[in-house]
């Protein structure tokens, strides 16, 4: 419902912002920078148009200079609405093979230069980490999904896996656990009643402070980080 809420509020604007990020996706002169914000815009006129407030805290946790993963917990298909009309740096995502024919998310895909990736294929997962790991080394920002799926169990964080961390230790970049509260609202629910989705960008995890760790060790200190934040998230609510 929500969905067609923010299509009939912007029915006159859908042409424009589709061939956009289609051209942006396209274009011979490709600039990330440019892309990023209009795929921004058109995330920000969505959450408007569907009656989604977002309320972000701890952007002055992200690293001064680009080059970073984003790893947050996953609970569903709006959580990239959530980081694309908050998160002032530029980033790509790795995102599931199955969501890249998704109408719209097919465009960003592109837009974006994001990595579908096959779980079921080692050597095409393999491949989209070494992209992405380019990417990072040359100061592009990645978000990744650490649970592979959404949790499907409301503000319950599932497990964080540690291959999804892979990525970051062949950079050595800086990891930057998110925690998300209520964002499974806006498309799992029936409804089109105000919700407000919160999001909170946590202190960075270094490469000197991980490096001694094993892939599953730094999946769990990052979930352990992000289950404590929901819990304050969700504590401070219910105080109000």
């Amino acid at each position: 419902m929500r969905i067609a809420l923010m299509v009939i509020r912007l029915i006159f604007f859908v042409p424009y912002y589709l061939g956009g990020i289609w051209w942006h996706g396209k274009r011979k002169n490709y600039n990330f920078e440019e892309a990023y914000r209009f795929v921004q815009h058109v995330a920000r006129r969505a959450c408007a148009a569907g009656c989604v407030k977002l309320e972000a805290e701890g952007l002055e946790n992200l690293p001064k200079e680009n080059g970073f993963v984003l790893f947050p917990n996953h609970q569903g298909l709006f959580d990239a609405l959530v980081f694309l009309s908050t998160c002032p740096n530029p980033f790509t995502v790795v995102i599931k093979k199955e969501a890249s024919n998704i109408i719209l998310l097919k465009q960003v895909i592109a837009a974006l230069h994001a990595h579908p990736i096959d779980r079921d294929d080692i050597r095409q997962s393999l491949q989209v980490i070494k992209a992405a790991v380019t990417d990072v080394k040359e100061g592009r920002n990645v978000l990744i999904f650490p649970e592979g799926t959404r949790s499907r169990e409301g503000n319950k964080v599932g497990t964080f896996k540690g291959g999804s961390f892979k990525c970051a230790t062949m950079a050595k970049c800086p990891i930057v656990p998110c925690a998300l509260v209520d964002s499974f609202k806006p498309f799992d629910e029936n409804s089109i009643k105000p919700v407000t989705v919160k999001v909170a960008y946590l202190p960075p995890m270094y490469y000197e402070e991980y490096k001694d760790m094993k892939s599953v060790e730094i999946a769990e200190e990052v979930q352990r980080r992000v289950e404590k934040k929901i819990a304050e998230m969700l504590e401070t609510s219910t105080e109000k």
